[in-house]
C-alpha cells in the first residue's frame, strides 16, 4: 500500500471516514469498485484498526484531561498495565522509555476525579515517580496522514530520490 493514489485515499479516509465512496473516487481517480476492495483488503490486513468518531469531551461534560507519565516497580508493571487498560476514564495507554514505564491519557469530568484516579494508583500500586500534565486546549489533534495535498508532495518527492 504506497502507490500516490492509495495513500491519497488514506489522506481522504482520515479527513472524513465517512466520505461516500463516489466521492472519494472523485477525489482519488480510483473507480468505486476497486476502493470497496482496497478498503475491505485494508480491514482484513488490519491496516484499518478501528472505525470511531472524534468527540469533544468538553461538550460532554468531561471538563478535566491529563496526560500522566508513570514509572513503576518493575514488578508492578503486568499489573497496572493490565488495570490501567480496564480503566473507563484512560483513553489510551502506551508503554515508553526514557525514565518512564506509561503514558496516559486520561478523561474525566473534573479535577476531583482526575486526583481520586491518581491517589488510586499511588495506593495500590507502587509508584516511583509521577508527572501529571492537564491539557487545556486541542491544538492539533489526529492530523497525521490526513492531508491529501502532502501525500502527493510526499509520495513526488520518493519518486524524485
Amino acid at each position: 500500500m504506497n502507490t500516490q493514489k492509495e495513500m491519497m485515499m488514506l489522506a481522504h479516509l482520515r479527513q472524513n471516514a465517512r466520505m461516500p465512496l463516489t466521492e472519494l473516487s472523485r477525489k482519488t481517480g480510483i473507480p468505486v469498485s476497486t476502493l470497496f476492495d482496497k478498503l475491505q483488503q485494508q480491514e482484513k490486513q488490519q491496516l484499518i484498526t478501528k472505525h470511531v468518531p472524534l468527540f469533544d469531551f468538553q461538550k460532554l461534560g468531561y471538563t478535566a484531561r491529563a496526560t500522566i507519565l508513570l514509572r513503576v516497580e518493575k514488578d508492578d508493571r503486568e499489573k497496572i498495565s493490565e488495570y490501567l487498560v480496564k480503566d473507563s476514564n484512560v483513553n489510551n495507554v502506551y508503554r515508553i522509555n526514557n525514565g518512564y514505564d506509561f503514558l496516559l491519557e486520561c478523561i474525566f469530568k473534573n479535577i476531583r476525579e482526575l486526583e481520586q484516579f491518581s491517589e488510586q494508583l499511588e495506593t495500590k500500586f507502587r509508584i516511583k515517580a509521577k508527572e501529571t500534565h492537564y491539557i487545556i486546549d486541542d491544538v492539533k489533534k489526529e492530523g497525521f496522514l490526513s492531508d491529501p495535498e502532502f501525500v502527493k508532495l510526499t509520495m513526488q518527492e520518493k519518486i524524485i530520490a
